[in-house]
């Protein structure tokens, strides 16, 4: 049976603070991640790599649905590649919480924590007791950030929402692929979940925001985002091309709507990406392409008239560049500073002088296990991002947290375990694990 629930945070039992000389920015936070997916769970990770302890809350057995998501998985182990992409510095607890033990510890949990991340539907947490009105009347503090496919209110609040169709219903496919009338015309969607992505560091902002409030008001707030509302407002420039004409973009391929040239050419072995920005950039593009004629043509001399001229333009670059290999257009190009680039392959980008250099590709180790990650991009000079904690197995640190935090003993675990309200293993102990934040 679990142990009376705590009273609410107050100055002789809110979280323990953590020491001043541990790195990173977020050092301070305990986050609860009720997040599964990429949405959330982009938010938290990143929440992590700037020092937050991140408490990642499961469902026994399964655990977060893209552990399922492969092939390909992280050789000799079961975790997806999906899965490791988003969930470093975190730590696995595997809490059943439709069971009421259940959600009567993952309420303790969220009393000794800073923020609560969760993607459930619409009013899924009320049923547990875990809504924010539930916890706020208990613990003001704290900062709730909600992630839905489409809010919390309107008419399409209860609907689902994954990446895909959020890129359809937003406008993004309706922009996306080649023209109508070429070949391979038709609506695409982008190669990565940028909904998803881009909701993930839309959550962080606003958490980071809330963090900031807090701090000079004492008071928590609750957060609503919602994969379709950042769609659209990462509609950007041709959301405005819409309200400012009353029509509405179609697709172009990787050309741009306002800016010509601006898309990909096509070389002897591949594609090069040409991206000029104004006419000073496209007088050195003739010249480095040994055309100065076109930057005398009236029909290219500004911007408004090439993008008038656009297929003329465009078939005439095409022709040049279709008969020299990617680096003689790249060589030349550069040298005259016009914004240019290979269509690289990942391989290719990772393999390259500027990836390396910047060291994009990382490794974590863990008991003599390699995991291969992406780095983080947040670069700041006084407080580094940390890479403490690899990608965890389920329930890899039920028992380390609950103790640590519940102050539950192997007895009280063990009868929880047995009624499959947690799962972990047994020879967990808390102090095998980092202590600063769970001590």
């Amino acid at each position: 049976m679990v142990p009376n629930e705590p009273p609410a945070p107050g100055p002789e039992n809110s979280p323990t603070p953590v020491p001043a000389d541990k790195a990173g920015a977020l050092a301070h936070l305990r986050v609860l991640d009720l997040t599964r997916i990429l949405a959330g769970p982009w938010a938290t990770q990143t929440l992590g790599d700037l020092g937050a302890e991140v408490i990642k809350i499961e469902r026994p057995d399964t655990g977060d649905d893209t552990r399922s998501w492969g092939p390909p998985y992280l050789s000799g182990t079961e975790l997806s590649a999906y899965f490791l992409c988003t969930n470093r510095n975190k730590r696995s607890v595997a809490i059943d919480i439709a069971q009421p033990e259940g959600a009567a510890l993952l309420r303790r949990l969220a009393l000794e924590s800073d923020v609560l991340v969760e993607n459930f539907k619409v009013g899924g947490l009320k049923q547990y007791g875990l809504d924010y009105e539930a916890l706020k009347a208990v613990h003001p503090g704290l900062i709730f950030c909600s992630i839905t496919g489409f809010g919390q209110t309107g008419p399409e609040a209860n609907r689902p929402g994954y990446d895909a169709m959020i890129q359809a219903v937003g406008g993004l496919m309706s922009i996306t692929g080649r023209a109508q009338g070429e070949p391979g015309d038709g609506p695409q969607k982008v190669g990565v979940a940028i909904a998803d992505i881009m909701t993930g560091l839309y959550a962080t902002i606003a958490i980071l925001a809330a963090l900031e409030h807090r701090a000079r008001t004492g008071e928590g707030q609750y957060i609503d985002i919602s994969l379709f509302d950042v769609q659209v407002a990462c509609l950007a420039n041709q959301a405005l091309n819409f309200l400012a004409t009353g029509e509405p973009p179609g697709r172009l391929g990787n050309a741009h709507p306002s800016i010509v040239p601006y898309q990909d050419f096509p070389t002897a072995d591949g594609y090069l990406m040409i991206a000029v920005g104004n006419d000073a950039q496209f007088g050195r593009m003739c010249r480095a392409l040994e055309r100065p004629e076109w930057a005398c043509d009236a029909r290219f001399s500004s911007n408004q008239a090439r993008v008038e001229h656009r297929d003329v333009l465009v078939a005439q670059i095409s022709d040049v560049t279709g008969q020299h290999l990617t680096q003689w257009s790249l060589r030349r190009l550069e040298a005259a500073g016009v914004p240019c680039g290979a269509v690289n392959s990942i391989a290719d980008v990772f393999a390259g002088a500027q990836a390396r250099a910047r060291g994009l590709a990382i490794e974590m180790r863990s008991d003599a296990q390699r995991v291969p990650l992406v780095a983080s991009p947040l670069r700041l000079s006084r407080s580094a991002v940390s890479y403490r904690h690899i990608p965890p197995r389920l329930g890899a640190d039920t028992y380390a947290v609950l103790q640590s935090l519940l102050r539950l003993t192997e007895h009280e675990l063990g009868a929880l375990a047995r009624r499959g309200i947690v799962q972990g293993d047994s020879s967990q102990c808390a102090d095998q694990h980092n202590p600063s934040r769970l001590s």
